[in-house]
This record gives C-alpha cells, sequence and structure tokens, in this order.
C-alpha cells in the first residue's frame, strides 16, 4: 500500500510537558483519514509538525517517502496543502486578491488556476465582497482555496468545521468528499464532531496522551458498529439451528446470549424456537455511534 504521511515514534515536548509521545501512523494515498482525540491529546501537535511548522523533539516522519530529515522534505511539503487552527487569509482583501496573494507568496507566476478552485469552494460569485463580511463557513472554505493554490494532492485540515451551523457543516462535508472523490486528494482531518466524520472517513486514527492508541478503516468500525437485534435465550445451539436454516446471520455470544444482523420477524423466530423447547427471554435493537466506541476504546487504553 502506498502512504502519503508516515509518522515513527514521533515524539513532542514543551519543557516537561510531552505533546506526542511515542506516535505512529499511517495515512494510505487517497485515504479521508479522520485524527480523532480529546482536546489536548496532541492532534494540534502533530499536524504542526508534518506542516514543518515545528520540529519534533525525537522521532521522525515522511511525506510521499521522502523522510523529514532528507534535505528534500520540502519539495514533498510543496505537494501538501493545510488549514492548521485558523484560516491564514486577509479580511480586507476580495476572496480572489486572497488567492492571487498565496499565489505570489509561492512563486506561482500564473493566476490560471484561480476561477477554478474559486468555483470548486463555492465562492465564484463573490466579486469584489471584503472577506470580512464573509459567513464563518465562507470563511473556512476560502482557508481550504487558499491551501489548493499550488494543486496540492495532500489535505491537512485541523477542525474544518469547528463552530459552522448546521449548513455550512453541509457545505463543508460536500467540498472535503468533491476534493476527494474528483481530484483524488488525500485528506487528514482532525474533528471533534465525531458524527459528522463519520459520515466522511474512511481511514481513523484514535490519539490519546499524545500516543496513537488505534488506527482503523471505516469499513472495520461499520462492522463492529453495526445495527443488531441482541437477544436473550435459553439455549443458543437451537437459535444458532434455526438462524442457519433460515441463512441469517449472527454471532453467539454466551450460551443464552447472541446478535442477529438482520431484519427478523419476532414472532415467527419465537414459533420456531418454541418448536425445540426454547424461549426467547428478551430482544432489543442496538447500534453503537463512532462516539461511543471512541469513548469504550479510550476506556481500554486507560485501563493497560
Amino acid at each position: 500500500m502506498e502512504y502519503v504521511l508516515e509518522t515513527y515514534e514521533l515524539c513532542k515536548q514543551y519543557g516537561k510537558y510531552t505533546a506526542l509521545n511515542g506516535l505512529s501512523m499511517h495515512i494510505p494515498k487517497g485515504a479521508i483519514y479522520g485524527l480523532i482525540g480529546r482536546n489536548g491529546a496532541g492532534k494540534t501537535t502533530l499536524i504542526r509538525l508534518i506542516c514543518g511548522l515545528q520540529t519534533p523533539t525525537s522521532g521522525r516522519y515522511s511525506i510521499y517517502s521522502t523522510d523529514s530529515t532528507d534535505v528534500n522534505i520540502s519539495k514533498s511539503r510543496r505537494r501538501m496543502g493545510a488549514v492548521v487552527e485558523t484560516p491564514s487569509i486577509y479580511l480586507d482583501m476580495t476572496a480572489e486578491d486572497n488567492l492571487k496573494q498565496q499565489c505570489l507568496m509561492l512563486g506561482i507566476p500564473s493566476y490560471d488556476e484561480i476561477p477554478e478552485i474559486l468555483r470548486l469552494v463555492g465562492l465564484e460569485t463573490t466579486k469584489k465582497k471584503k472577506v470580512r463580511n464573509f459567513s464563518l463557513g465562507m470563511k473556512q472554505r476560502l482557508g481550504i482555496a487558499v491551501a489548493l493554490i499550488g494543486s496540492p494532492d495532500f489535505l491537512v485540515l485541523d477542525e474544518p468545521i469547528n463552530g459552522l451551523d448546521p449548513q455550512g457543516i453541509v457545505e463543508m462535508r460536500e467540498l472535503i468528499l468533491k476534493l476527494n472523490h474528483e481530484k483524488q486528494i488525500t485528506v487528514l482531518m482532525s474533528s471533534h464532531i465525531l458524527d459528522e466524520l463519520s459520515r466522511l472517513a474512511t481511514h481513523y486514527g484514535f490519539i490519546d496522551d499524545g500516543r496513537l492508541i488505534k488506527e482503523t478503516t471505516a469499513s472495520q468500525i461499520e462492522a463492529v458498529c453495526r445495527k443488531c437485534l441482541c437477544v436473550d435465550v435459553t439455549d443458543t445451539k437451537v437459535l444458532a439451528v434455526v438462524l442457519d436454516n433460515e441463512k441469517i446471520e449472527y454471532e453467539i455470544i454466551s450460551n443464552t446470549t447472541a446478535k442477529i444482523f438482520e431484519e427478523v420477524n419476532i414472532s415467527d423466530l419465537v414459533i420456531a424456537l418454541e418448536k425445540h423447547n426454547c424461549k426467547l427471554n428478551k430482544s432489543y435493537e442496538q447500534s453503537e455511534t463512532l462516539e461511543n466506541y471512541f469513548i469504550r476504546l479510550l476506556g481500554g487504553a486507560e485501563n493497560e
């Protein structure tokens, strides 16, 4: 598998405070990678390190297989665009002038890509409107537009939906998906709004106390968190026979409990079980959100 970013035992200390503590992660090319952690877990510190805004105390990282200690790391970093903490935009300029300014800063002689970028982020009609008069959502999208100057294929977003209203969140979601699907841009995105992140991410990294405690995919999370019918019966061996006959997917938890992963008619199930002298004592639906999963994961990490 090709990775856009890999980190190896990355550490960052500020005096006696350890922000990152041996963090190793892997972001596949083409992914939308959701970085999840509590406030102070190390998310922004990690982002600042890989963007070259700070240097690690120890450990290293690679961008497109170029090591952070390599003299050519700046060339690989040019393939990145980033919005860290708050967008770097000029409030007294128009959206177009902000992008022209970014072109000048990067030494890009042509403004040819600007109209397409403004269209991509939905700001093509702002014309002479000053950025100070933009909504928060428009400012966030402009920040991403600035990050897209130079045609990066790796985008790093630190809490891009923080503070947005529902409409702004939807617009940001659609933009990130468009960049990923249409432009094949790999995205690293931190967020504490896990319900929204679950609508976007293809991969996840869970970080706590500066350590990556788990790295997984959206499909693996979905398999664990999918809806099911939990049943309590007198004998799960009988239940297994009944469900096998109907080719219904299930998981036996104990001698008396099981999870059923397809829709079943409870009345029909009760009748089928009673034919084998087995009773259904209780049943209830269960589903686990990404937030529940994260809290359970942290509970396990804290007990290590």
